[in-house]
């Protein structure tokens, strides 16, 4: 069929961007369709309501869109880290001392200040945990040559360790055996959304737990795509990540852009507790980061390590989190463990594999569309 095999010509840019994603998407629902099948169940019926549940079912947006805030902040923390080849495994532990640095705010600070005061607090606080948190594996990283990955990995678990101690203990609520703080007084919380639109007048929305954070995470890819595509710290995080010796030579200085990006990364990272902390629980519970921290680590390769990316996946994966729940609920046959399989054959070939038919597509479509001459006059 191809008149070589050998290295195959480049993909168009809008080929990459849009028809390789849209066909591993098929493939990845054409395999999901020979799973729902052999557990005897209708393919098109089940990812129909895959489809349904996340937008067409009233009120099921709003969960969706909360899924995806978690998934844009910890999305975006590992992008970051990323772009100076820095791999981020420590999100979880962020994402923990995020929302411990709200629950002492808020138990400190809560009663006494304006909403207009401490919800800007709540906010810096937040990040300034995460960071905080970040900062150390990134020392270690920058000056004393440990493994990243190492290193925030085994701040997770101290991160778990310190929460528990604090949630079974000093912050827990008098009088509740579960581990958790007290309820937020409501100058500290981050309204939900369908309360807001309530308050101007628009009473058919639904409720759900989707909260200002949302607008939050969206200011905050914006953010990060003006960091590291339009300021000299984003170009020096990225000429890190592309030779660190060559950074070094042209005058970088490669351990402090190490500690400022580790910081950067950790304080998105820490920002997700506005979502479930100040936000969806209005208090700190135990394990409220949901292992999101880690999903975060496929959003951002399957965005690859851009915002708008990034963005796309997170609502891909929130709304696989929200239609996973109606196919569970609607469907005897496929266990909860069944639907994170769904979920899982998604998300590998929307990622893992996402080059598979890279060459094969790039052969095709260099036998369809016209060739470029070269400036020599010969085709390129």
């Amino acid at each position: 069929m191809f008149k070589s095999l050998g290295t195959p010509p480049p993909l168009p840019r809008w080929a990459e961007v849009l028809l390789l994603p849209l066909i591993n998407i098929a493939v990845a629902f054409l395999a999901c369709a020979v799973v729902i099948w052999a557990l005897g169940e209708n393919p098109r019926e089940v990812l129909w309501t895959l489809f349904q549940g996340p937008f067409l079912y009233p009120g099921n947006l709003g969960y969706t869109l909360y899924y995806a805030t978690n998934f844009i902040f910890t999305g975006l923390a590992v992008a970051v880290a990323f772009h100076a080849k820095l791999f981020n495994i420590g999100g979880e532990g962020q994402v923990t001392l995020g929302g411990l640095g709200v629950g002492l705010l808020v138990m400190s600070l809560g009663p006494t200040l304006p909403a207009i005061l401490m919800v800007p607090m709540v906010i810096l606080v937040s990040a300034a945990f995460g960071a905080l948190w970040a900062l150390i594996p990134g020392y270690l990283q920058a000056y004393r040559g440990s493994h990243i990955v190492i290193t925030t990995i085994m701040f997770n678990f101290i991160a778990s360790a310190i929460m528990v101690s604090l949630l079974s203990g000093p912050m827990m609520q008098p009088g509740q055996m579960s581990p958790q703080t007290p309820p937020f007084p409501s100058n500290a919380v981050l309204h939900k959304t369908h309360d807001v639109l309530h308050w101007l007048g628009f009473d058919q929305v639904a409720n759900s737990p989707m909260n200002l954070s949302f607008f939050v995470a969206l200011l905050a890819l914006v953010g990060t795509w003006m960091l590291i595509w339009r300021t000299r710290l984003g170009y020096e995080i990225r000429g890190i990540g592309n030779n660190p010796d060559a950074a070094h030579y042209a005058g970088i200085r490669v351990p402090r852009i190490v500690l400022l990006t580790m910081a950067i990364s950790g304080a998105l990272a820490g920002m997700m507790a506005l979502n479930e902390v100040a936000g969806a629980q209005q208090r700190v519970i135990l394990n409220f980061s949901g292992q999101y921290g880690f999903v975060g680590i496929a959003v951002a390769l399957i965005g690859r390590n851009h915002p708008v990316g990034i963005l796309l996946a997170s609502l891909l994966f929130g709304a696989l989190y929200q239609g996973g729940t109606e196919i569970d609920f609607n469907y005897q046959s496929i266990t909860r463990e069944m639907v994170t399989l769904i979920q899982g054959l998604i998300i590998l070939f929307s990622g893992a594999l996402y080059y598979m038919f890279d060459p094969w597509l790039a052969r095709i479509l260099a036998l369809i569309l016209p060739r470029k001459a070269n400036p020599e006059g010969g085709p390129s």
